[in-house]
């Protein structure tokens, strides 16, 4: 039996997030820079910390092992949603990803990612004793796979990449044998390539800019990530202070409270304050990776390492496509974009992590 002693709660993972947390409320309040569409949005991301701070508390409660017993109907429910999302989902830049439900709208793929790591987990602690042979590697992408095929089709390239990532990430982390990793990488620069004709319009569009962008397109494809970059250059070292960016509050960056609201965060607080920023995620990140470290068992470690890495890739994507290093995805930089779905997603991770911390020593009498 282990212990449930909050001396074990692990408070600066804890106090950074929500750090984070209120910052990204702060970030959203100076992004949407008085546009009367987005004025919800501030108080909308309150409730939804408020509520994310409860989550943290409530799953750390919970013993994580408990998830190991509803995994199948959690998949299950996971799976149903997105098929609902792909029949009458509500669409957004090209892609149908939400549910309408009155008061929210709910991302199931987001919930997906947390379902693939609870999910794995399980199965690389049921099989540790198997072969990690090409059958058993075949049997975790089924797991993935299940859920990503409803995520490709609304389309969703950005958290199907997401997902196979933590998938690739998992079974590595596992012992994976070096030929079959080299094997995936030889797969993946073929199979890349071959994909493109399948992709949808707006995703392939988004890749040729990148690779070739037009310099009359300056109001057509490349116009977010031309004025994404103006944005962070302008903010120079120090930047140019809370709510003075002229790139954010004259509204010429798009999109600037979710997708690119790294870039508002650079005009507004130059490199200094975007490193800050960004040391913050990194170290809830080595925390994530801490609890992996103290886990005593497979299934709790795995889960702590399934969220350093979630928080980690999307980190580097959403600072990435703001520099224009990759192309454009839909991906938000943990904690501080606007989002319900993608918070609360995070937070129940964190909630996760802090179980898996909690209950790393036997019980004290």
């Amino acid at each position: 039996m282990r212990s449930l002693t909050w001396r074990h709660f692990d408070f600066w993972l804890f106090g950074v997030v929500v750090l984070l947390c209120i910052f990204g409320v702060a970030m959203i309040r100076s992004a949407i820079a008085g546009n009367q569409s987005l004025a919800d949005s501030v108080t909308r991301q309150i409730i939804f910390v408020g509520l994310g701070l409860v989550v943290i508390i409530l799953t750390a409660v919970v013993d994580y092992h408990y998830w190991a017993s509803i995994i199948r109907p959690m998949y299950a429910v996971t799976f149903l949603m997105l098929v609902v999302v792909f029949v009458i989902g509500k669409a957004s830049f090209g892609a149908a990803r939400w549910v309408e439900t009155g008061l929210v709208n709910i991302q199931p793929s987001e919930l997906g990612k947390i379902v693939v790591i609870l999910t794995l987990a399980d199965y690389i602690q049921r099989t540790q004793d198997q072969p990690h042979d090409l059958r058993w590697i075949f049997r975790s992408l089924l797991i993935a796979g299940g859920l990503v095929i409803w995520i490709v089709l609304q389309p969703n390239l950005s958290t199907t990449i997401v997902i196979l990532v933590l998938w690739f990430a998992l079974i590595w982390i596992s012992g994976l044998k070096i030929k079959y990793i080299v094997t995936f990488a030889i797969a993946a620069a073929i199979l890349a390539p071959l994909a493109f004709p399948f992709l949808a319009e707006y995703q392939q569009k988004r890749i040729i800019q990148f690779f070739a962008p037009d310099p009359e397109a300056m109001h057509g494809d490349t116009y977010n990530v031309e004025q994404a970059l103006i944005t962070v250059g302008s903010g120079g070292w120090f930047g140019m202070g809370y709510g003075h960016g002229t790139q954010v509050q004259l509204r010429f960056l798009k999109v600037r409270h979710t997708d690119f609201i790294f870039a508002a965060m650079a005009e507004e607080f130059g490199f200094v304050g975007s490193m800050v920023v960004l040391l913050l995620i990194i170290f809830v990140i080595l925390r994530c990776l801490r609890a992996s470290r103290l886990a005593t068992d497979t299934f709790g470690s795995l889960i702590a390492f399934g969220f350093a890495t979630l928080i980690f890739f999307q980190t580097a994507v959403n600072v990435g496509v703001n520099l224009q290093v990759i192309p454009v995805t839909g991906l938000t930089l943990p904690f501080i974009s606007y989002g319900g779905s993608s918070l609360i997603s995070l937070v129940l991770g964190i909630g996760l992590v802090e179980s898996v911390v909690l209950r790393h020593k036997p019980l004290d009498f």
